[in-house]
């Protein structure tokens, strides 16, 4: 098991260098989008090449940050229902989910993102508006995300199993992500302004 959760730690540690190091592309695609309306405006021009810029920027974040929103607790999960049940049960519905849904899926876009993305770089595609930017790259983040999506779904086993053997401490425990820390902080407001409120 430890030669497990030692591959795990590395999994987390990649798609967590790469989560953070794309989550500045946000930064890049608002800075590309802002100039193109203004010298759309201004000058009355426009560049294909921009304009599929900023939709490929936003696939970058979107694929390549999704394995370490996983990794970070912060996927999205109805926390109402979640909250409700004993840990050991969470822990459960966690394992049933990865091997049942997630990593079918990521085996699935991986099987048909590849041929997809081959064959548009044997023709070097090219998008089909003028001055447009090649389309095998973007095909390609696919893949790449999938890819790191699933190396992250087997992290989340691993973890998840060791937890519930009691091999490793669950760091997540308590959490439940940004949105359970909003409303522990939207309490802890209300609570100071209760005190502070004249009586």
């Amino acid at each position: 098991m430890r030669w497990l959760i030692g591959l795990s730690r590395a999994i987390d540690a990649v798609n967590s260098l790469i989560g953070k190091a794309m989550s500045w592309l946000v930064l890049v695609a608002v800075l590309v989008s802002a100039t193109n309306a203004i010298v759309r405006k201004v000058f009355d021009t426009s560049s294909n090449a921009w304009l599929e810029l900023q939709w490929v920027l936003f696939s970058l974040v979107f694929l390549m940050c999704a394995s370490w929103t996983l990794s970070s607790n912060e996927h999205i999960r109805i926390d109402i229902v979640n909250t409700a049940f004993p840990k050991r049960l969470r822990d459960g519905i966690d394992v049933v989910g990865h091997t049942l849904f997630l990593l079918p899926l990521a085996i699935i876009m991986l099987i048909t993102s590849l041929p997809f993305f081959l064959t548009s770089f044997r023709i070097n595609e090219q998008s089909g508006n003028a001055g447009g930017l090649p389309q095998w790259p973007a095909k390609s983040l696919i893949f790449i995300g999938f890819a790191l999506l699933f190396a992250q779904a087997i992290s989340e086993l691993i973890k998840r199993i060791a937890i519930m053997r009691g091999v490793i401490a669950d760091r997540h425990a308590g959490t439940g992500g940004a949105h359970a820390a909003a409303e522990t902080e939207a309490e802890r407001l209300l609570a100071i302004a209760k005190e502070t409120e004249p009586r």
